[in-house]
Order: structure tokens, then sequence, then C-alpha cells
């Protein structure tokens, strides 16, 4: 959803979520690709998404939060290790921000953690295989 909502809307509403603050290790917390458009575009997207699919309305917000709140994570982490921003790092990447809603909400998805890891598994498979194909599309900026 950010990089749909980034497409779209080009500059408009980019505002970084740290609000450009710098850490003591003269890092961004999050960095300038981390805004408040995009997460918020991500809860709606996976909000929308999930309760087509038929989740519990309790369940639908709050995946979109928590995977957000992962991939923010990842970000701050990726940050204090010195990362530039919009690198990618195998695992990092997509770990926290599927793994962080499926623990939060297993009791409501009542799923067990041989399914959470299969959903992990799946959801790494399809970030790999999707983002050189949105890459060829000019719809993400650099392939995973």
């Amino acid at each position: 959803m950010p990089i749909i909502t980034r497409n779209l809307l080009q500059k408009k509403f980019e505002y970084p979520i740290d609000f450009g603050f710098k850490l003591s290790d003269h890092h961004p917390v999050f960095g300038t690709s981390k805004t408040w458009r995009g997460f918020i575009a991500s809860i709606l997207g996976t909000g929308v998404l999930a309760y087509l699919m038929g989740f519990p309305k309790i369940v639908v917000t709050r995946f979109g939060l928590y995977a957000m709140l992962g991939d923010l994570s990842s970000s701050y982490v990726k940050r204090r290790m010195g990362f530039p921003e919009s690198s990618k790092t195998r695992g990092l990447d997509v770990l926290p921000e599927s793994l962080f809603p499926l623990i939060m909400l297993h009791n409501y998805l009542n799923i067990n953690m041989l399914e959470i890891i299969i959903i992990i598994g799946i959801f790494v498979f399809v970030e790999i295989t999707l983002s050189p194909i949105l890459y060829r599309l000019h719809i993400r900026k650099r392939p995973y």
C-alpha cells in the first residue's frame, strides 16, 4: 500500500513519521521513506483487504497497525546498524512486519505456531517473487 499510494500521490502528504529527528548515533529514527501517508495507507489497505477476506472487524485495523509497527521496528534496527534508508536486508525487512501481527492476533485468527511459520514463509516467498515484478513495472524503486 505505501508503494501504490506513493505512486498515486507522488510527493503529496509525504511527511516522515520521525519528523526528521536523528538520535545520538546521528542516524534518523526511521528515515524519510517511512511516512505518515504510507503508515495510514497500510493500515487502511490492510484493513479493507482483511475485511474483504472475512476476518472479524476487531482484527482488520489491528493487523495493519501491528504490521506497520513491525515495519517501523525493522527500520529502527537497520538505522542503528548503519544501513541506509530503503536498503534491503533479507529477513529483517519482512520478518517483523509479518511476525508481529500474527503473534499479537493469533487468538483472534485461531492459528498456532506452525501456521504462523507457514504464513510467514508464504509472505517471504510472495515478497521475494513480487518485488522484481513491481520493479520491472516501475511501481517499486528497487528490486528486492
